[in-house]
Order: C-alpha cells, then structure tokens, then sequence
C-alpha cells in the first residue's frame, strides 16, 4: 500500500463511492417502480423491462446482491480513507476523527443521499438500465446471496414473520379511486369522470336514479283506442308500460316499434297492444346499480319496474339510466331537462319529483343523499309538513323556496345559487 501514489488512492476512492452510489440509486429506482407501467413495457415486448421485472420477482435475493455490493464497498471507502488519513495527517485521534467524519460525509452525499434522491425521482429510466448490470452481478454473486438469505429467512421464521409476494399484492376499490384521482395529469377529464362514476356503482341503487312511480309514463288498456293512438304516436321512449286500470296492475311492456307501423292505419286498439306486450322485468328495491347492470345483461332486459317487498310499484329503470350515470346525459328529446330550468336571475326551478343525485351532479349541489331520494321527500322530511308556496329555508347551506304545491306533493321548487363570499 506504501507504494501506491496518494492520486491514485483518492482515484481509487472516487471509483468506490461511485459503485456505491450506483448500488443505492439501483435500490432506490427498482423499489420506486411503477409495477403496472413496468407490466406494459414488458408485454410490449421490451427487454430491459422483462429483465427488471424478474429481478423483482427475486426481491431477498435482488436486495441481497445490492445490498452485499453497497456494503462492501462503503467497507472498502472508510478503509481507504482511513488509509489516506494516516499518510497525510498521521495517526494521531485527531487525525483518525477528522477521516471517520470525512469518509462519513462522502458516503452520505455521494454515496446514498443524492443517489437516492435521483432514484425516486426518475425511477423508470434507472431502474431498467440498471437491470443490466445487476442481473450478471447476481449470477456472479448468487452462492454469496444465496448464503446470507439462509440467515435471513431463519430469523424471519424466528420472528414468525412471512413477507407477502408481489403477485398477492392487489388494489382494492378505493386505493383505485384514488389512483385514478392522483393520475388526474395523465387521464382527459371525461375518462377520469367515467372511471369514478364506474368505482360508485356499487354504492348506488336502483332507488336512487330510478324514475319515481308518479313520473312514469304508461298506457292504461281501459282507455280509450283514441288516447292509446295517441300516446304511442306522440312517446319519446322506445319502450313503455302497459297497465289496467291501477299502475300497480302491470300488464307488460310494449315496444313501441313492434306497433309503430298500425299507428296510421287506426288499428291500434286495448286487445291488439295486448299481444304484443312482453313480460314485464321486476327489480327489488335496493339492489346496487352494478349488480343491475349485470342482471340487464344476462336476462337481456332493457327496462325494469322496482318494486318494494310488498311488491308495490316504487319506479321505473332503464338500462339508459345506469349508462347516464356512468358516461353522463345522452337523451336529445324535449324531455332532456330533466325538470331543471334555469331561470334569468340564475336561480332554478325544480320538479318537486327530481332526484337528489340529478340535482347535485347537474347543479353542483351537496344535498343529502342518506334519507330520502327526490326533492320533495327531502323537503317534507325537512318540515314534518306540507309547506305553503312562498315559503323559504336552508338545507345544506342552499337557500330554497317553494313555489307551487299540489295535495301532498311539493310541486316547483325555486333553488338559488350559493353566494359568493365578499371580497375586501
């Protein structure tokens, strides 16, 4: 060691502290890595990532080999400098403390921390490359890993410990809403409302969107043949219930294009449109609109009538409907509002029977949504009463006023938009 120059040995040092920090921005990148990014790349076909990817399925013998690298040569570094230190200062404690602390900041700086730091900041462009000099380091150095695993995985049984793999790792629902909410940089904002809407269909019922029993649109076979003809000429949907006498008394659905072609001819009539109705589809109150759409799929319905335990008539969903509540609102008939129309002063006026959902994600509102499930119920749960028209109040921190009530409905409701806060 005495014949070796003191260029040389700080040379020596500045190549150890370079490995060194190369194996600490490897750990950093390969650990940082985003797995699912990482999965692409290598069904894709490239080959840096296919090799990454099985160094992680080995994660104890892929830290061993880094971990055995860092190691020794930080090992190798403190000895050096301690080396150096002696030959330009001596031996005295001084001196030696002077080294142990110099050695300490060079290993810290160049060794871990700015690695590191780089690492989790790019972990895909290092960790790949890098995977090409681990994956040889490891065959090379695998009886070395190899051994000091044994004492690893003794002390983990020891301890009664056993490390979950990789591929038990899984996302539940809300850590993939989050994902979504966090990757709102990389995913336009209409993906990113289907995807959310997607993750809430499992926390909605069919009550919650269905249209309400007092809003269906139906025909009665004891009317008329005149009023028949007329309702199915002038319908906006395809598709409608057929009823004797009382709602609850469902006869069937009828598709309005299977009778589209006797409209003009006036053959159209109670017993005709009775042979051609279909079984009507029954959907239990409260089931979630994930399930529903399932159960649209596999028995082929388009529409469903919700009834409650009794089997009384609560509304009516449509396959549209759940669609709506995913992608948004499609419908381009007259009917489109909704009930919602936007008044000149910026305040709304609201059918009574509109839904609380509708009415917050139309208007951006933060109504309750754990009682009942339309503007009216919310409002007679609100009063205990039938208020009169004129009256106004708060609910939410939303100043209402109610415009028009009829018998035990609450009609028309007048909601004004929030105020803004007064600027100094």
């Amino acid at each position: 060691m005495d014949d070796i120059s003191t260029s040389l040995l700080l040379a020596t040092l500045l190549l150890l502290l370079i490995g060194s920090g190369f194996f600490s921005i490897a750990e950093i990148s390969m650990m940082a890595l985003n797995r699912y990014r990482l999965k692409h790349l290598a069904k894709r076909g490239h080959r840096g990532a296919k090799l990454t990817m099985q160094l992680l399925e080995k994660t104890d013998k892929l830290l061993g080999v880094i971990l055995l690298g860092n190691n020794l040569l930080n090992a190798a570094a403190a000895a050096l400098v301690t080396v150096i230190t002696v030959r330009l200062m001596g031996e005295s404690e001084f001196a030696l403390t002077i080294g142990t602390l110099s050695v300490t900041f060079l290993i810290l700086v160049f060794s871990e921390i700015t690695p590191k730091v780089l690492a989790a900041a790019y972990p895909e462009r290092i960790a790949i490359p890098s995977s090409y000099i681990l994956a040889p380091l490891l065959k090379l150095f695998y009886p070395v890993v190899w051994f000091v695993n044994l004492f690893v995985r003794a002390l983990l049984w020891l301890l009664r410990l056993k490390p979950p793999s990789a591929a038990a790792a899984h996302l539940n629902m809300e850590e993939l809403r989050t994902l979504v909410l966090e990757a709102s940089h990389y995913i336009p904002p209409k993906h990113q409302s289907i995807f959310l809407n997607l993750f809430e269909l499992e926390n909605v019922t069919v009550d919650d969107i269905m249209i309400p029993r007092s809003q269906i649109e139906a025909i009665d076979l004891d009317a008329p043949a005149e009023t028949i003809r007329e309702q199915l000429a002038t319908s906006h949907h395809t598709r409608l219930p057929v009823y004797r006498g009382r709602l609850d008394n469902i006869v069937g659905i009828v598709h309005i294009r299977n009778v589209l072609h006797q409209v003009r001819s006036s053959e159209i009539d109670a017993e005709m449109l009775q042979e051609v109705v279909r079984e009507p589809y029954f959907i239990p109150a409260g089931t979630s609109l994930f399930s529903q759409l399932q159960h649209f799929q596999e028995n082929r319905q388009h529409i469903g009538l919700v009834v409650d335990e009794y089997g009384e008539l609560l509304g009516l969903l449509s396959l549209a409907d759940i669609l709506e509540e995913i992608v948004g609102e499609f419908t381009s008939h007259p009917a489109a509002h909704g009930g919602i129309y936007q008044q000149d002063d910026g305040s709304w006026l609201v059918d009574g029977g509109c839904t609380l959902r509708d009415l917050n994600r139309k208007l951006k509102l933060e109504l309750p949504l754990d009682g009942p499930k339309t503007l009216n119920g919310l409002i007679l749960e609100h009063f205990g009463d039938i208020p009169e028209a004129g009256t106004s109040f708060k609910i939410a921190g939303h100043t209402l006023e109610i415009v028009q009530t009829h018998g035990r409905l609450v009609k028309v409701v007048r909601i004004f938009p929030p105020l803004e806060p007064a600027t100094e």
